[in-house]
């Protein structure tokens, strides 16, 4: 019997080793998902605790207090007492614990510019990588063009969703220090880590289909090529979305307290601003698709709608 889990053992490990790192990407794209999925199936109670943060979170802002990172929140606990209140038999007691779990680990919301850090870093060094043939590129590389089965993408196509992921970190950055307004909100510190991961996940996903092309370069047998259609086609809904992102934004940063937005693209959209965003990782997805596919590594689009 313990050579048969030994061998069922060693057989996982090996089946393990044969996932490409895009399918390493895709797979946490989708189980981020698909949590988000299920969070948003769960009683409504339930689902305000786990998933409003910043921005989204119900009354009492003007009560908040800042608080150590790990230290119960005033807000958490107050909600905590209010479903507590409400709450009875098994319901209650579920809304209970998620209550008094969600109501610790709150960190500032103003943290919320470490994502577009983190994107902007993992840029940086993923271009330093390129730039010096590093090892660590190299080595991803090499395991996603060892699988011959899959279509890869072109050297221009990872130059353009480079050049994308670059400027929406840069923006965002900079919004962050001129336009968007100091807060005293908070937002749970596992969103705020699972947005990291997002962030790395998708630093990689941005090159790894065109890993063949870059492991090219170093030989210098790289053609390289005018623009494709789905460059032609990313580039300018990437732009649109980029531009009008930046001008929500900012209208919203300038809107009087109490009052409704209702310049650009608010005249039209309910919130304008998330669904430039949803478009920008929509362009840099067909951007960067692969070779017989219109979308490449899709499910980062599906993660940021669902989130």
């Amino acid at each position: 019997m313990g050579w048969d889990q030994f061998t069922k053992g060693t057989v996982s490990v090996a089946a393990l080793s044969t996932v490409t790192p895009a399918q390493w990407c895709r797979t946490f794209f989708l189980l981020a998902a698909g949590g988000v999925g299920l969070v948003a199936a769960a009683p409504r109670e339930t689902r305000t605790l786990l998933m409003d943060y910043g921005a989204r979170k119900s009354d009492d802002k003007h009560e908040q207090q800042q608080h150590h990172v790990g230290e119960p929140s005033p807000q958490g606990e107050k909600k905590l007492a209010r479903l507590r209140r409400r709450g009875g038999g098994g319901s209650g007691t579920l809304v209970s614990l998620v209550a008094s779990v969600t109501s610790r680990g709150q960190v500032p919301h103003a943290w919320f510019v470490a994502f577009y850090v983190m994107s902007l870093g993992c840029s940086l060094f993923w271009l330093a990588q390129f730039l010096a043939d590093g090892a660590l590129l190299r080595r991803i590389a090499s395991r996603q063009a060892a699988d011959v089965s899959v279509s890869f993408a072109a050297f221009e196509q990872v130059a353009a969703g480079w050049v994308m992921m670059f400027l929406q970190a840069t923006r965002r950055i900079f919004e962050h220090a001129t336009i968007i307004k100091p807060s005293k909100s908070t937002m749970w510190f596992v969103h705020w880590l699972l947005g990291l991961c997002f962030y790395l996940c998708i630093g990689i996903s941005t090159w790894v289909e065109g890993s063949r092309a870059i492991l090219e370069t170093s030989s210098g047998s790289i053609d390289h090529m005018a623009p494709g259609l789905k460059i032609l086609v990313a580039t300018p809904v990437f732009l649109f979305a980029w531009i009008n992102q930046y001008r929500s934004h900012k209208h919203l940063a300038g809107l009087k307290k109490y009052s409704f937005p209702n310049e650009g693209l608010f005249r039209h959209l309910i919130c304008p601003h998330y669904t430039c965003e949803c478009f920008v990782y929509l362009s840099l997805a067909v951007a960067t698709a692969p070779t017989g596919e219109c979308i490449g590594n899709s499910s980062m689009v599906y993660r940021k709608v669902w989130s």
